[in-house]
């Protein structure tokens, strides 16, 4: 499969995570107190920054970009090439995931979900309209 097809096929993937994202993130803005709604908004949160750097993964490759195997280095290689800002952000992302992938505990819980709300859900929905842009340029 050629790149562009392969990235373009993953940023659909992408699209329908981002989507589901935004329902958990306006379920949670409606009830933030709900326990329910802030797990929910985790799990959204995990399938979105999972599909979020393997979508960057391929676009960077379709780009020219070689030696791009896995979650940090698509994110440091994107920071590098400018497809997003705010690496720092985007690393707290990978590190959070981890941690709600293998840990529950009410604190984290909860840190998480603020940080998923303030911090993550920015510079996702920036990086779903840059790679939106870049993907209707060459259709």
């Amino acid at each position: 499969m050629n790149n562009e097809l392969r990235w373009k096929q993953r940023f659909g993937n992408f699209e329908n995570a981002y989507a589901l994202f935004l329902r958990r993130i306006n379920e949670y803005e409606e009830f933030p107190y709900k326990e329910a709604y802030q797990m929910a908004l985790v799990q959204g949160f995990e399938i979105a920054i999972e599909l979020a750097w393997k979508t960057l993964k391929d676009y960077l490759e379709n780009e020219g970009y070689d030696g791009v195997e896995n979650s940090k280095q698509s994110i440091r290689q994107a920071f590098q090439a400018e497809v997003i800002s705010h690496a720092e952000t985007w690393m707290s992302a990978l590190e959070k995931r981890n941690l709600t992938s293998h840990t529950y505990n009410v604190s984290i819980l909860l840190e998480t979900v603020r940080f998923i709300h303030q911090d993550f859900f920015p510079v996702l929905r920036d990086l779903f309209f840059k790679l939106k842009s870049h993907r209707d340029d060459l259709a």
